[in-house]
């Protein structure tokens, strides 16, 4: 009976060592407060997400800052606007001064002349003054005759049927030129036919004699018109120059003259320049802007 007790605590004892495997779960147990003290460290991510946030409050900041240079731009650009606003209104003014005023012309012109009726269809008709010059050809002889006309102040320009019509005063010269063949050569000038005449005498005409018998003659003295006078438009061979009043007008005149009786109506070349020189020197004297116009 007693070593059947000694067998029977044998297993008691293996019972005892049957616990241990109690403490490799009780090993495990700091194994999973391991794995618990993992958690936090997972939990970090959350701080990234965390350190986002201030990243939107940045790109917020950034977007509230982008925002203000923008607005800080456009109230910029509205501000140069008033400014040039207010200068071209300042520019106007002394403009319409500046038309109104014939002591300063405000237009400049690279030419010394151009065709009259192309300018006014390009806009580069001289208000403030200017010289027009016209011709009269015969179709059957060099019988001829020019215009000069001085105009200022010109409050409007208009196409007619005929021509145009400036509104303003002006000063109008007459040269005749007349060959040698001309039948009515002692008949005044005022009393010959129509196409041949102008409103003048003899003897308010200088008279140059060419080398080929060819007369021609300049007013003494301009007529004055009132109010308004038209230019006819020119028909033929004829033409119509607009003269600017430019610092070298008078010597322009002269060259244009000597180029024209030589070239078009036959008169040596010397009497040409004499008579052109007679014309720039009466233009200049009694029908300059210097003094009336200015």
């Amino acid at each position: 009976m007693a070593t059947i007790k000694k067998a029977a605590a044998k297993p008691a004892a293996k019972t005892a060592a049957a616990k241990k495997p109690a403490a490799k779960t009780a090993a495990k147990k700091p194994a999973a407060k391991a794995a618990s003290a993992k958690k936090p460290a997972a939990k970090k991510p959350a701080a990234k997400t965390a350190a986002k946030k201030p990243a939107a409050k940045a790109a917020s900041a950034k977007a509230a800052s982008a925002k203000k240079p923008a607005a800080a731009k456009t109230a910029a650009k509205k501000a140069p606007a008033k400014k040039t606003a207010s200068s071209k209104t300042t520019a106007k003014k002394p403009a319409s001064k500046a038309k109104s005023s014939l002591k300063k012309p405000v237009e400049k012109f690279d030419v010394p002349f151009r065709n009259l009726f192309d300018a006014f269809a390009q806009g580069k008709l001289p208000f403030n003054q200017g010289y027009i010059v016209s011709s009269f050809f015969s179709e059957k002889s060099m019988y001829s005759i020019y215009e000069i006309v001085s105009y200022a102040g010109v409050k409007e320009i208009f196409p007619t049927a005929d021509g145009l019509t400036f509104v303003t005063g002006g000063k109008k010269l007459y040269v005749l030129l007349e060959p040698d063949t001309f039948h009515q050569k002692f008949v005044e000038p005022v009393s010959r036919s129509e196409g041949e005449k102008i409103p003048k005498r003899f003897s308010e005409l200088e008279t140059i004699t060419t080398s080929n018998q060819t007369r021609i003659m300049v007013s003494k003295e301009p007529n004055e018109s009132y109010g308004s006078f038209t230019i006819l438009k020119p028909t033929g061979i004829n033409f119509s120059m607009i003269f600017y009043d430019t610092s070298d007008l008078f010597n322009s005149l002269t060259a244009f003259f000597t180029d024209s009786f030589n070239r078009l109506r036959r008169v040596p070349a010397g009497d040409a320049k004499k008579a052109g020189r007679l014309i720039s020197d009466t233009v200049k004297k009694s029908m300059s802007f210097e003094g009336e116009y200015q």
